[in-house]
């Protein structure tokens, strides 16, 4: 029998596992997901099935051509992984899921920070620290470090593309023409998305609010853009770059955007991001000052638990 939803008869219900111990994103095009026998799969157009391992993933993508059935989304909301809808070169569409879900006292915690102009300071220049490796320079606004770390960005962006090989201009590219960006541009594109699934599915486990952002602010993503930045440059970007100077020497035998993608998910593990990502948000917190609410004695438990790992659980 199929289904999701439903646990065996006498079995409790699957226990989602810490997303540390996750693999970090799945890519599904031109497949239909389903629920067969309790169990994700990916259905191509010839009908061969794939088995997903759906609660051992941080975050599914979905790609054009791409199609879910209502069983395997309520079956991914249960272990706690992420969906993304993703355009051409992994462009995000839009998302579902809430992966650990949101706690009261974290979120208040996260808005007065962002509300307090001298805690979200503090957590901004926490922030350059920890992307750039030095302090932040002092007596600057949160507006004059964002310029800064825009020069910074466009310098490491110029480094790399000396480095591989890219014939770089700017950074530029149109969401609604895909097709009418260069390579470089849209490999970056697509190995910032990848991150961005990664740190939105991080940022929901661990109870936050993706729009309330620090750095960034104004976009429904403002605390995942915040988040990712930590990581850009360190793991994406060099891959996007690398990745462009072999398109650009005829070295790949495959699109760029696949090729970006399939090198972010093996530097994601390589470096073992998701195990990071989460105490990073909370020491970027922490940098605020601000004394962390106490739930209040109704709160819900966080539903994935950072726990130590090998935890039994649901492995899809």
């Amino acid at each position: 029998m199929s289904g999701a939803g439903q646990s065996l008869p006498g079995l409790a219900p699957p226990v989602p596992i810490p997303l540390k111990d996750r693999a970090s994103l799945v890519f599904v095009e031109h497949a239909r997901l389903d629920v067969q026998d309790g169990a994700c799969v990916a259905v191509d157009a010839d009908g061969i099935r794939t088995q997903i391992p759906l609660g051992g993933i941080a975050c599914i993508m979905l790609e054009p051509g791409a199609r879910i059935s209502h069983a395997a989304v309520a079956l991914a909301a249960r272990v706690g992984t992420l969906i993304t809808w993703v355009g051409e070169g992994g462009v995000r569409l839009y998302s579902a899921g809430q992966p650990g879900g949101a706690r009261s006292d974290k979120l208040l915690w996260q808005a007065r920070i962002a509300l307090d102009d001298a805690a979200r300071l503090r957590v901004v220049r926490k922030m350059y620290a920890m992307r750039f490796g030095d302090e932040a320079p002092s007596r600057r606004s949160i507006d004059q470090l964002r310029g800064i770390e825009g020069v910074r960005v466009r310098e490491t962006y110029a480094l790399l593309a000396q480095r591989h090989g890219v014939d770089w201009k700017r950074r530029r590219y149109d969401v609604a023409d895909w097709e009418a960006g260069d390579v470089p541009n849209r490999c970056l594109s697509a190995a910032t998305s990848c991150l961005h699934g990664l740190s939105e599915a991080a940022v929901l486990a661990a109870g936050y609010a993706p729009a309330l952002g620090f750095l960034h602010s104004g976009k429904p993503l403002s605390f995942v853009y915040d988040i990712a930045d930590l990581f850009k440059l360190e793991t994406v970007v060099p891959e996007a770059f690398r990745i462009a100077g072999l398109a650009a020497k005829g070295r790949l035998d495959m699109s760029p955007d696949r090729a970006v993608r399939l090198a972010c998910r093996d530097t994601f593990r390589k470096t073992g991001l998701l195990t990071r990502i989460i105490p990073a948000i909370e020491e970027v917190l922490s940098a605020g000052e601000l004394p962390r609410p106490e739930p209040p004695p109704e709160a819900m438990p966080i539903a994935i638990e950072e726990g130590p790992s090998g935890a039994e659980g649901h492995r899809g």
